[in-house]
């Protein structure tokens, strides 16, 4: 892979450098000018050092005619080509990814931009806060009134960066199978529309409320407390009380107070309603403890409980280091410090950071020899979705689980969603009246569901017979599960040696936490997340709380099914007679998605100087009900030109005194305007969307992001994503409707196992397989 991008696309190749492509960075004559960004050691910008880890570095000069024709060669000779940035780094060679792709038939070109190559953003620039508030995460992110709250700076760009690898990973899939590349035109700005936290698809705990006339929720998170987070002794803490049993554990640590012996209160709802009391009794009972024992109570009585730890703690802790999460590297002259290797862990070894990006010019501009020959993966006419032919196997669960399948599926796969009667798929849960989610629906659309007992002999048989024809497994069990269930790694391969695992759990497969309750706000807890997490404005104007802040989105989940997607194909790709297990830890993905803060925190924690980023992000107020914008100031320039724009004599020498000068002009301007006018004059601008406007939101609509996708269950279309990014020959996802459970059974059987109706019919007698009584081969007469 040829990377001729900036900071803007530079993780792109990270990730598939992680997974052994050989990726040959092309910096100018002296080198990028990013490997000095801040947050920088020494001189050494942490950023541009992790992102280009495990690159090779090269430079060409764009001056030279030797070295355009050198970069046309080493194209020639690449699968992939990655640009990034405006003008991108192809630019000043004179061309681009389209152009290349159009010079090139097997080549794969991804360009990354901000917003696209076209449409009516496509001048304008972005940062990780501006895409916040864009993607609607902003609007679901701090209190339920006043300010939003930023997410920490690095999760946009690196979504962005997954959903580029993937992408491309795709195309390069395509290509191998059909002989013919592709030009792939990401926008970051829809990347993370899609990817961070989306307003359409598994909605998790970020649900966005749609109401019975289907008008879309405008205000702020209503269930802020839902996950509550408690002060303490020496910190705080976080709760995650959900089902039943949970919730009687917490009483009893209460000390059974009457007023909630209720049996009502099983349910979160009521628990909920009567959040403001309950929370109190918690916040006195809990406020003279140590953080320490409060985990270790809270295990000993089955309550979800989680120290908010430190990004410099959660780097220290001791699950981390046991699993190799971290490695020790020297960024610059000085002591060692500790950097998260990344998020693949393929057959049992993290495949990740190696060594950080090397010197400027210090490797040659040719291709290492291929250490093996091409891939075999089959072919296919150019006009099939890339995954036509493969069938996966899906017994993922929720929303990364669900959301992984999900993704083989709208590329062609013949994915089987294997449900169980006894043990249903948490979005399965419907309102009173429903017959199925809108999760569901959006998560589960183009796969197929079949009604199948793991724990049943004959049912177990059945799934062995499934795996001797399928190329993938997919699942996102608590770690062991699998392997209770008769279907370890050595199980699976002895039905089929060519079979690919692709695994997701909470803490890793293994080390000290990998037992612990996975949920994803104890998740970002303890790994230090939901302390970046709180509010940083600028201004002198209502400063905000040090708490955290995240308690209504579901990040990690999406980002971790993205990144288990692309280890699975990249598994499929590489298996040569032999398939492969890859796992990713979710908590692992969080802490990579910071890596560069996380890596600064505690380089600061250990007495190294770190020249911090002097960039400022503000959350604007505009005209209107709670309506916002962002502005992000990022170098000088930036500052002199909005003291301009607002009429100042001068650069205010304090930050904060620009900020709230801003604040009072944005005040009386609607958001959309603010952002045009700040925009127009070269300044990173953006409103703040809640799921409403980005139906609506222009840039979105010129590049057709979202498609509408039908369900006979539904009165009307729902919106939903239909690629991961525009291609220009591969086609967008089909939009079958998701199944009912166990609604493909008796057609699986009969078309993919051999089974006569008879046979079927015995096995549905014991229990081992069921059918959707409305199916159009239905095996019992009622729904389980």
């Amino acid at each position: 892979m040829l990377d001729v991008g900036g900071a803007e696309s530079d993780g792109v190749g990270r990730l598939l450098a992680d997974l052994g492509a050989d990726v040959l960075k092309i910096e100018p004559p002296g080198g990028s000018s990013a490997r000095r960004h801040p947050p920088a050691v020494a001189g050494v910008g942490i950023p541009f050092a992790l992102d280009n880890a495990n690159k090779r570095c090269a430079e060409l000069d764009a001056a030279v005619a030797e070295d355009r024709d050198r970069l046309v060669d080493l194209v020639a000779e690449a699968d992939v080509v990655v640009d990034g940035g405006r003008p991108g780094g192809l630019s000043a060679f004179g061309t681009s990814a389209a152009e290349l792709a159009d010079r090139f038939g097997h080549l794969v070109a991804l360009s990354v931009t901000d917003f696209g190559t076209d449409g009516p953003y496509a001048s304008w620039e972005a940062t990780d806060s501006v895409l916040y508030a864009m993607s609607t995460a902003l609007s679901r992110s701090g209190p339920t009134v006043g300010r939003p709250v930023l997410p920490p700076h690095g999760i946009a760009s690196t979504t962005a960066a997954a959903q580029a690898a993937w992408a491309v990973l795709v195309a390069y899939f395509h290509r191998l199978r059909s002989g013919r590349g592709d030009s792939v035109d990401l926008a970051r700005f829809e990347a993370v529309v899609q990817t961070l936290d989306p307003p359409f698809g598994s909605e998790g705990q970020a649900a966005v409320g749609l109401k019975a006339s289907n008008q879309l929720w405008r205000g702020r998170p209503r269930n802020q407390q839902i996950y509550p987070t408690f002060r303490c002794r020496d910190g705080h803490v976080r709760l995650c009380v959900l089902s039943a049993r949970q919730w009687r554990g917490m009483r009893a640590w209460l000390g059974e107070p009457a007023r909630f012996a209720d049996p009502a209160f099983d349910t979160i709802g009521a628990r909920y309603a009567a959040s403001a009391e309950l929370n109190a009794l918690i916040a006195a009972r809990f406020a003279d403890a140590s953080m320490d024992d409060l985990v270790a109570e809270g295990r000993v009585r089955g309550v979800p409980i989680a120290a908010v730890l430190s990004p410099t703690e959660a780097l220290a802790s001791e699950h981390l280091r046991a699993v190799g999460a971290l490695r020790s590297v020297r960024l610059a002259d000085g002591p060692p410090l500790d950097v998260p290797v990344g998020a693949f862990v393929i057959d049992g070894a993290h495949a990740g950071l190696r060594h950080p990006a090397p010197a400027a010019a210090g490797d040659r501009t040719e291709w290492l020899p291929r250490p093996h020959p091409a891939p075999d993966v089959g072919t296919a006419d150019e006009t099939d979705r890339p995954f036509a032919g493969l069938r996966i196997l899906d017994l993922g669960v929720i929303v990364a689980g669900g959301e992984l399948g999900r993704l083989f599926a709208d590329l062609g796969a013949d994915v089987i969603k294997v449900e169980s009667a006894a043990y249903p798929d948490g979005l399965r849960q419907t309102a009173p009246g429903q017959q199925m989610s809108r999760s569901w629906a959006l998560t589960h659309r183009n796969e197929r569901s079949l009604g199948l007992d793991l724990r049943h002999p004959l049912g177990a048989a059945v799934f062995r017979r499934l795996v001797a024809s399928a190329d993938a497994v997919f699942a996102n069990f608590k770690p062991g599960t699998l392997d209770s269930l008769g279907f370890s790694l050595d199980e699976l391969r002895a039905a089929n040696p060519r079979i690919v695992l692709a695994e997701s759990s909470a803490f890793g497969a293994t080390g000290p936490w990998s037992e612990r309750m996975g949920y994803g706000p104890l998740v970002r807890a303890t790994t230090g997340v939901s302390r970046l997490w709180s509010d940083r404005h600028p201004g002198r104007v209502a400063s905000g709380s040090s708490e955290p802040r995240d308690a209504t989105t579901i990040f990690p989940d999406h980002v971790a099914a993205k990144l288990t997607a692309i280890a699975a194909l990249a598994a499929l790709i590489g298996r040569r007679g032999v398939g492969s297990r890859v796992h990713v830890s979710q908590a692992e993905v969080a802490v990579n998605q910071l890596a560069a803060s996380f890596v600064a925190d505690a380089a600061r924690a250990g007495g190294a100087d770190v020249r911090p980023d002097d960039a400022v992000d503000a959350v604007l107020p505009c005209a209107g009900d709670d309506e916002w914008c962002v502005v992000s100031l990022t170098d000088a320039s930036h500052r002199s030109t909005l003291a301009t724009l607002l009429g100042l004599a001068e650069v205010p020498a304090d930050d904060a005194d620009l900020v709230d000068a801003a604040a009072t002009w944005t005040g009386a301007l609607d958001k959309s305007e603010a952002t045009r006018v700040l925009q127009a004059a070269g300044i990173p601008a953006g409103p703040m969307n809640r799921a409403v406007d980005v139906l609506t939101d222009p840039q979105l609509e010129a590049r057709a992001a979202f498609g509408r996708m039908d369900h006979p269950l539904f009165d009307a279309p729902m919106p939903t994503e239909i690629h991961p990014a525009p291609f220009r020959h591969v086609p967008d996802a089909d939009l079958r409707p998701a199944p009912m459970p166990g609604e493909h059974t008796a057609e699986i059987c009969r078309d993919v196992l051999g089974m006569s109706a008879e046979e079927v019919a015995a096995l549905a007698a014991t229990g081992a397989v069921f059918a959707w009584a409305g199916s159009e081969h239905p095996l019992l007469e009622s729904t389980p």
